[in-house]
């Protein structure tokens, strides 16, 4: 999965360079408008070490705001999970907060908390939180009849095991989803970045759009693909391992 996924992303950023390249040809266009591949090679061995620990930068705050909206994602989703009023308040509490573009609460949020780490880590943790609290309140709001009926009947339910046994039947969703939302914790990262920050790769690509350099941002772009192609094929490959260990059988019992 790992290399499927940097294959896949090459490909991709071949054929835009191409088209960008093409059309650099078509419209006869200077290298100071879309630079040529020998300017692109020498800036790229130019900023590859500083843009490198850049994305790691924004990668950290990735993982960390992806945790957090996994986190807030499965509270609301297991406190909503009930048709009760209860359910219902926090469910329409939970989509009440995503109705404003995070965009546009962006600025508020670097007013209020300044140019930092916490800014960054609270962007990408709400645009990454809302996909995965869809996926996760659909699943946790969808009985499994035909396994839960023998718990309730035999009065074993409890609220733990309910949880888990919709998580289990419903496991493969919540793997591709989780994997998934890492592109939009990235995103969000490198927005919040771009908008208003001192560190990490969106600060470095707002720099070089002041400068008119797009030879630096193709770079900046070159490696945020890898680097999150890399992040995302470690995550689906933990969640196969993890969908082949639940499903092993373990002394004739599934939980």
């Amino acid at each position: 999965m790992l290399f499927r996924r940097i294959y896949q992303f090459l490909i991709v950023y071949c054929i835009g360079l191409t088209c960008l390249l093409a059309i650099k040809k078509i419209l006869v266009l200077s290298d100071y408008v879309i630079p040529g591949i020998p300017l692109i090679l020498d800036t790229f061995g130019q900023v590859f070490r500083g843009y490198f620990f850049d994305v790691l930068n924004t990668l950290s705050v990735t993982i960390l705001g992806q945790i957090i909206s996994i986190i807030m994602a499965f509270a609301v989703g297991i406190l909503g999970r009930k048709s009760s009023w209860a359910g219902s308040f926090v469910k329409v509490m939970a989509y009440n907060i995503q109705a404003y573009p995070i965009v546009a609460l962006a600025p508020i949020i670097f007013i209020l908390l300044g140019d930092g780490f916490i800014s960054r880590l609270l962007i990408a943790s709400m645009i990454c939180y809302f996909p995965l609290l869809l996926s996760v309140l659909g699943i946790m709001a969808s009985p499994v009849k035909d396994i839960e009926h023998f718990y309730i009947a035999t009065g074993r339910m409890r609220w733990q095991l309910e949880v888990k046994i919709r998580a289990f039947e419903n496991l493969s969703k919540l793997t591709t989803v989780i994997a998934g939302s890492a592109t939009l914790a990235m995103a969000g990262t490198i927005v919040a970045e771009f908008i208003a920050a001192n560190a990490g790769i969106g600060y470095s690509i707002r720099i070089a759009l002041y400068q008119s350099d797009l030879a630096r941002i193709l770079a900046a772009l070159f490696m945020i693909g890898i680097v999150i192609s890399v992040y995302q094929g470690i995550l689906e490959t933990l969640g196969a391992q993890l969908k082949t260990k639940w499903s092993a059988p373990k002394e004739g019992e599934l939980l």
